[in-house]
């Protein structure tokens, strides 16, 4: 006990503000790794790698085992390059979350918000619709990240949307109606396409879990990027919406709309009065000298 106490005081001693910032940088890559790889399959696979590496390193520190301590050590190097192409689809989305965020948006993004709000009513329709005739539908509505691998899974169509396309897309037993609509914008761009299931362990541990493939695959594809997926129940009828990994269920129409005409708004900039007739008086003194 006197020696745990020397050691511990030896470390307190040698602890300066630089030690500090360097606690801190690792807590937070470490808090970091930790929040993007939360309630997904890979959370359970690194749980099983850690408690796997801590039996071994206890195991080889409490018994005198040679043979054992040298095919440990040799497959460590194995082990730290198995971890990229294990963690594959989640280091892609954190490269793709890091690379959103110093995103500014451009004229084109601003566009295809307008072009998207425009399409809103129509899916709206379509979706109340729809679920007061029970029929099964998932539409998806293109963000920021292009989804042309799974476009290109379905069926191309390039036309304007409207109500009365979607519901004839998703009227049962038609060849379009098994599948997801990917709408771009103010066109739906495919129908029938295949989407990912969702990888994360959310609906197995809530009382959603018996939810069918349309709720998995519009909570994939949430996932994987900055879509937002409508679902409407084949059994019941309720609306349901994913977005960024979340599934809300049984959303009013209402509320549906709001949500998605407040993501397709573009961003307001508040002006104090006469900021145009500045510029354009700032413009004219340019041009005259």
């Amino acid at each position: 006990m006197t020696d745990f106490l020397n050691n511990l005081l030896f470390i307190f001693q040698r602890f300066s503000a630089l030690s500090a910032v360097d606690v801190l940088l690792v807590t937070i890559v470490f808090y970091a790794l930790m929040y993007w790889l939360r309630d997904t399959q890979a959370m359970v696979l690194l749980r099983g790698v850690v408690l796997v590496v801590v039996a071994l390193v206890i195991l080889t520190s409490l018994a005198d085992l040679p043979g054992f301590a040298w095919l440990v050590r040799n497959s460590i190097p194995a082990v730290l390059l198995s971890i990229p192409v294990v963690f594959a689809p989640e280091i892609r989305r954190a490269l793709e979350r890091i690379g959103r965020a110093g995103t500014i948006p451009s004229r084109l993004a601003r566009t295809a918000g307008a072009d998207q709000a425009s399409s809103v009513h129509a899916v709206v329709e379509a979706a109340r619709r729809l679920s007061a005739r029970q029929h099964g539908a998932l539409i998806v509505l293109q963000g920021l990240d292009h989804l042309e691998d799974h476009v290109r899974s379905g069926v191309r169509m390039n036309a304007a949307v409207s109500a009365e396309l979607l519901l004839q897309i998703f009227y049962p037993n038609t060849p379009l109606h098994d599948g997801a609509a990917i709408i771009a914008g103010s066109t739906v761009v495919a129908a029938a396409c295949v989407l990912p299931l969702s990888s994360s362990g959310i609906l197995n541990r809530s009382p959603d879990r018996q939810l069918g493939l349309r709720h998995r695959a519009a909570l994939g594809i949430s996932e994987e990027s900055d879509a937002i997926s409508i679902v409407v129940s084949e059994e019941t009828g309720a609306i349901s919406l994913a977005q960024a990994g979340e599934l809300i269920r049984r959303i009013e129409v209402e509320k549906l709309e709001n949500l998605l005409l407040s993501r397709s708004r573009p961003p307001v900039v508040h002006r104090r009065p006469g900021w145009l007739h500045e510029q354009l008086a700032a413009l004219l003194t340019r041009k005259r000298t």
